[in-house]
């Protein structure tokens, strides 16, 4: 990553997923990148994601919640980061879905919804099912299968 942000190369903020009781194997790392332009840079690596041998190519819901606390069954993350009160899937916390393949998934975006001081102590979720953008309040996206609260780095004050 650290070719697409010369003029920053460092992670302002990272989240450590783990995944619940049924999924074990699930983990990741989440990085937030300030930009010099403004907004932010998210880049994910998860694996450990179930996989349906009859499809092991399969999206997941990701979203930024409002609560710091990962304790299980993720049940008191509360509800997406929703600053403006804005109807799903405008929420500040929605983010685009991972796709897995063989449980594995990569992805960058950049996001001007957010900047790091804002998402720092809440919690990142992965669901078990691909937000459908459509439903209220939240995407109907499954289960909460993963979890890791963002936390700023010492590079952020540089940021």
């Amino acid at each position: 990553m650290k070719y697409l942000l010369k003029s920053n190369p460092e992670p302002c903020a990272y989240s450590v997923i783990n995944g619940n009781k049924d999924n074990r194997r699930l983990n990741g790392t989440i990085y937030f990148y300030n930009t010099p332009f403004g907004g932010t840079l998210v880049e994910a690596e998860v694996d450990g994601l179930p996989v349906n041998p009859d499809n092991p190519v399969a999206f997941y819901g990701m979203h930024i919640h409002e609560n710091g606390d990962c304790t299980l069954p993720f049940d008191k993350t509360g509800d997406h980061y929703n600053p403006s009160s804005s109807p799903h899937p405008e929420h500040a916390g929605d983010l685009p879905p991972l796709l897995g393949n063989y449980g594995y998934a990569y992805t960058v975006f950049y996001t001007d919804r957010f900047n790091i001081d804002e998402i720092a102590g809440r919690s990142i979720i992965i669901h078990s099912s691909p937000d459908d953008f459509t439903s209220q309040p939240s995407g109907n996206s499954g289960t909460k299968i993963g979890c890791g609260i963002i936390q700023k780095t010492d590079n952020c004050s540089a940021c």
